[in-house]
């Protein structure tokens, strides 16, 4: 009759001291297949921070993107001189008003990175057990939430002029997969030229060097059947223009090739991350 009682207090004895040991003790570290998506979600998780102090980027960029649907979009949808398949040509142009912003974003996002390296962060973070992979990768995928709310304010502003857009949600879906993978590849080629150059500088003027001829070499404001022969090749071998592509077949149903875009962006953005990571380390030094 009064074992039972005695074996009570024993209970919760064992449980405090369970209770204790976790406190003590250090969390079990993520292994296997678990480490990269974690370190990939912490790093991004960071960067996005940043959006939290400072706003201001995400109103001003919203400027530029506006200015070419309510000007040029609106001019040259009355001027009728670009054929688009008898869609507006303001529809024509939202897609690849669009995808500029976000390339706008992602191109720069080198600068970061140097900054980064300036102010001793960086070499920090390669201290780490976390992968280079997984710092450059949560850096690209932090650019593309950033296109994300780009593209979102761009949306907007093409539904306030007018603009015939679908709302279906796994067509949405497949808009942000094209915004994410395409602003990860555009990010790690600034991560990859400010390997390679160094300083903000000359990573400042390889950018708008290289930022124009990648937009007007797209089918982002005519087809490309009207583009001669040679711009024809820039564009076959530009991601961009297969970014247009998609977003212009999710978003307008235009005839598109929606495997070949997605492949084309993925493999683009495994390449520009496996070249942003084998250079981190040289950013560093």
């Amino acid at each position: 009759m009064s074992s039972a009682p005695a074996a009570r207090p024993l209970a919760s004895a064992d449980t405090a001291a369970r209770g204790l040991d976790l406190l003590l003790t250090a969390p079990r570290a993520r292994t296997g297949w678990r480490v990269l998506p974690a370190r990939v979600a912490a790093m991004c998780l960071v960067e996005l921070q940043k959006l939290r102090h400072d706003r201001t980027e995400l109103y001003t960029r919203a400027i530029q993107p506006a200015l070419w649907l309510l000007i040029f979009g609106q001019t040259f949808t009355r001027i009728r001189v670009i054929p688009t398949g008898g869609i507006p040509y303001l529809d024509y142009l939202a897609p690849g008003i669009i995808a500029q912003s976000a390339m706008f974003i992602a191109i720069f996002y080198g600068i970061m990175i140097i900054w980064e390296r300036d102010a001793g962060v960086l070499t920090k973070l390669l201290v780490t057990p976390t992968p280079r992979a997984a710092l450059v990768t949560g850096k690209a995928f932090a650019a593309g939430v950033k296109a994300l709310i780009q593209a979102v304010v761009v949306l907007l502003i093409a539904t306030l002029l007018g603009v015939t857009l679908t709302w279906n949600p796994l067509r949405l879906l497949g808009v942000a997969a094209a915004v994410l993978l395409a602003s990860a590849f555009f990010s790690c080629l600034s991560m990859t030229i400010a390997g390679i150059v160094l300083t903000r500088d000359r990573l400042m003027g390889i950018g708008q060097a290289i930022t124009m001829p990648l937009f007007f070499g797209s089918n982002a404001l005519y087809p490309v059947d009207v583009m001669p022969g040679w711009l024809r090749a820039v564009s076959a071998v530009n991601p961009l223009s297969y970014q247009v592509d998609a977003l212009r077949g999710l978003l307008l149903g235009t005839p598109s090739h929606l495997p070949l875009d997605f492949l084309v962006l993925l493999v683009a953005a495994l390449t520009g991350i496996t070249a942003a990571s084998c250079l981190l380390g040289r950013l560093a030094r």
